[in-house]
């Protein structure tokens, strides 16, 4: 296959390296989707274990987080929940 470059009106478009950005993508989809069932997997057994996959997730979620973020959203919180009587 020809790596010429097609015109298209007053823009060239390089096919072969058009080409190999997509192919690269979908491989990185297709190990994107390989993890993703992995991840279910890990969940799965979590779960057969006995613990709570939700809040797994949180926890993942919140170790995600900048420290400093996640501290201040937890002020916030607190400081909402203390407002309404919840705390």
């Amino acid at each position: 296959m020809a790596k010429t470059p097609l015109e298209t009106g007053t823009e060239e478009i390089n096919s072969g390296h058009l080409r190999a950005f997509i192919e690269r993508i979908e491989r990185l989809n297709e190990e994107k989707k390989a993890l993703g069932e992995d991840i279910k997997e890990v969940f799965a057994e979590a779960k057969g274990n006995g613990f709570d996959p939700k809040i797994i997730r949180k926890i993942v979620s919140i170790r995600a987080q900048d420290p400093e973020k996640r501290t201040e959203e937890e002020t916030l919180l607190d400081l909402y929940m203390a407002a309404l009587g919840a705390n």
